[in-house]
């Protein structure tokens, strides 16, 4: 887990990079850099009253809260004021979704048909598939609806930002261990340089999220703070 006391450059290390040299600091010129929120959408915020559940939803329910604990006081505040510093910064601001173009989800990656809790039919133009409201895309504001985890994998995405000249992208979002850390490594294999912003993603449990970042940190992105960006950026947060 991560010392909170510790700078961007030696946290989330894993053993690959236990004493490698620390990164220099990653230049974000503002009209080259991308804030990419990942698939913050109703499906996964809307919760039913638990004294409406069985005892076995109860369970579920109780398993689930503390990532909803997590979303609601840090989360979505944090990417709410990172995206009003983007915006008022002329740094672009894009988002993905996941939703299907058929009804029957037919044209669903495997990833996204497999039973279980990863059965993901969110048909487009249904409230589970939007963005929460706190979070919502405005004016002419990129958005790509994906039926693979990755961003990149099942879009336009990739050409989009070569297209506008961008360089950087800097990810927020849910799922850090599948969504988040697949559009990743997908943007890293694509030579773009990756900043994952760790207060405003979450992963099914805390335990999750920090070992996911200690897997991609240092090869595939660096991972910071809201706070740490905001200064290496320049953003009034």
């Amino acid at each position: 887990m991560k010392d909170t006391a510790m700078p961007w450059k030696t946290a989330y290390r894993s053993l690959y990079y236990q004493g490698a040299p620390e990164p220099e600091d990653p230049e974000l010129l503002h009209h080259e850099t991308a804030l990419l929120t990942i698939d913050i959408q109703n499906e996964y915020m809307d919760r039913p009253t638990r004294s409406s559940l069985s005892t076995d939803e109860q369970a579920t329910y109780d398993l689930w809260s503390p990532f909803h604990d997590r979303m609601h006081s840090t989360v979505i505040p944090t990417t709410q004021k990172l995206l009003r510093a983007c915006r008022n910064s002329d740094v672009e601001t894009m988002f993905a979704r996941i939703a299907c173009l058929k009804s029957d989800g037919r044209d669903r990656s495997l990833s996204q048909k497999k039973p279980g809790w990863n059965y993901l039919l969110m048909p487009h133009k249904t409230h589970s598939s939007q963005f929460i409201d706190e979070l919502s895309a405005e004016d002419e504001e990129i958005v790509v609806c994906k039926t693979t985890d990755s961003a990149l994998t099942g879009t336009n995405l990739r050409l989009v930002l070569q297209n506008m000249g961008i360089k950087n992208v800097i990810v927020a979002g849910i799922f850090t261990d599948q969504c988040v850390s697949s559009t990743v490594r997908s943007l890293a294999d694509e030579s773009f340089n990756v900043i994952v912003v760790e207060d405003c993603c979450a992963a099914g449990d805390h335990e999750l999220h920090d070992k996911e970042l200690e897997v991609i940190n240092m090869i595939y992105c660096h991972v910071m703070s809201c706070e740490e960006l905001a200064g290496l950026m320049g953003l009034s947060l």
